[in-house]
């Protein structure tokens, strides 16, 4: 095989044979084991002409799959003239190399399909330091699979007394260099990771932050132009969105949130490229709420969901706050389908996030989450404070005003949320809550948030077969 066709890893417009193996502890889909995969190669823009897939109990050591199984490939690479080998496993640079060598094409695995796909659509600068860095990672143990000219340079007549010698090999030199460049893009993630942080904490303090997280293509893109109106570019293929982009939600009564839109998940994520987009997730690992978005009319929604999960708690967001959401109700094929869902996750809220079905329902539910309880309270703030009077009428009911008992303040009766007493000292500092006490006449407590380490229940856990129909 050529040395271009290695050292281009893009696999657009290519012609691409997709090849699953199956092992005991294989998180792919029983019923379509190569339907992700195909997915992301169609994604990346590769034409897909044959799939293969090999249950084994073990892999093999020299070419994952076996020699027979190898020559099985390179026969189908020649009957299609097919470009390139896409295995949705990860492999050695060893079995990469060895297998290239009989199939005679390019053999990607699944950490480097996804790669190509994410440095052809990050767009901000952030996302592209992210990129080239998970690239650098996942390149540096693969270099002398990847690279042909390991000749050895810097050395010989001219280099000096004591200096003349074998030198230094090609090898070595682009090792050192990828380590620089590494080291570099760590220093610039990580200033960029402050920052983020940093802006994250200041928009938590000053509002209620909500990130809409979920499997790639679940339609989070799609509610988020719903809820916000932003206009966000859709599209119905893995990894549309890589970019976090955050817009103001507004929820009525001069309430609002700040809701994120972040990148998707999907199965096997490779760690290094979760530790490289820890930046893109900041707003998920700080949001005050996680709105879990669930592709209910997909047929692998449970593996999906368990994905998902896992990825959450892979970033250090298993004690968020998350509501479920049970998204295309639209789509759905069945009505067994949804009652299977309704019954499964009681406490989730079904949408379109397309077509608006829910969206109110999800609305109150949000801002119930946001606000907190109901209280009655008397609240005392003095009158040379107008910016006090001013955020108690806006951001409560007011009942009854009383100006005479307490000279130079007015004590206001008032129906108030218990977040918005919560912020009442930082934006009226000499303000004072006489009585306080939960609403009678609130309406009942209906928040559904559950814990991301709870999203799943127990009894679904270890189902493979999707949903129960």
């Amino acid at each position: 095989m050529s040395q271009d066709k290695r050292t281009d890893l893009s696999v657009r417009a290519e012609k691409a044979i997709l090849v699953g193996v199956l092992l005991p502890d294989s998180s792919a889909d029983p019923r379509d084991p190569l339907g992700e995969l195909s997915s992301l190669a169609k994604t990346a823009g590769a034409n897909v002409v044959e799939r293969i897939t090999q249950e084994r109990k073990t892999i093999h050591p020299g070419t994952y799959i076996g020699h027979g199984k190898a020559e099985e490939i390179a026969q189908m690479v020649r009957a299609h003239d097919a470009d390139v080998v896409i295995f949705d496993n990860d492999m050695s640079p060893n079995q990469l190399r060895d297998l290239e060598k009989i199939c005679n094409c390019k053999i990607l695995d699944r950490s480097e399909l996804i790669l190509d796909i994410f440095a052809t659509r990050a767009r901000t600068h952030e996302a592209q330091l992210q990129v080239a860095l998970a690239q650098m990672e996942y390149t540096y143990p693969r270099l002398q699979h990847m690279w042909g000219h390991l000749e050895r340079i810097n050395a010989g007549a001219g280099s000096g007394v004591g200096a003349r010698g074998p030198g230094e090999m090609q090898l070595e030199i682009d090792r050192r260099l990828v380590r620089d460049k590494v080291s570099d893009l760590k220093k610039r993630i990580k200033d960029v990771q402050e920052r983020k942080s940093r802006e994250v904490q200041e928009r938590k303090r000053q509002h209620f932050t909500i990130s809409l997280v979920g499997y790639t293509n679940a339609g989070k893109s799609t509610l988020f132009n719903t809820l916000t109106g932003a206009g966000t570019f859709v599209e119905d293929k893995l990894f549309a969105t890589l970019d976090t982009k955050t817009r103001q939600w507004r929820l009525g009564d001069a309430h609002g949130a700040l809701v994120s839109d972040t990148v998707g998940f999907v199965r096997d994520l490779p760690h290094h490229l979760v530790a490289s987009f820890k930046a893109t997730l900041e707003e998920a690992t700080h949001a005050d709420m996680l709105l879990v978005l669930l592709d209910v009319a997909h047929p692998h929604a449970q593996q999906q969901l368990r994905s998902v999960q896992q990825v959450l708690m892979d970033i250090g967001c298993s004690d968020q706050p998350a509501l479920l959401l049970l998204n295309k109700i639209d789509a759905v094929e069945s009505p067994d389908d949804l009652t299977f869902w309704r019954s499964m996750f009681p406490e989730a809220l079904p949408i379109s996030a397309k077509d608006g079905e829910g969206i109110t329902q999800l609305s109150e539910v949000v801002r119930d989450q946001m606000l907190g309880r109901a209280l009655t309270a008397e609240v005392l703030v003095p009158l040379n404070e107008p910016k006090g009077v001013t955020f108690v009428e806006k951001y409560s009911h007011v009942l009854e005003r009383d100006y005479e008992t307490h000279p130079g303040k007015v004590a206001l009766q008032v129906e108030i949320s218990q977040r918005i007493m919560d912020q009442l000292f930082n934006n009226v500092p000499h303000a004072k809550v006489l009585s306080s006490a939960v609403s009678r006449t609130a309406r009942p407590w209906r928040c559904k948030t559950v814990l991301i380490r709870e999203l799943v229940p127990e009894g679904m856990k270890n189902d493979v077969r999707g949903q129960n129909r």
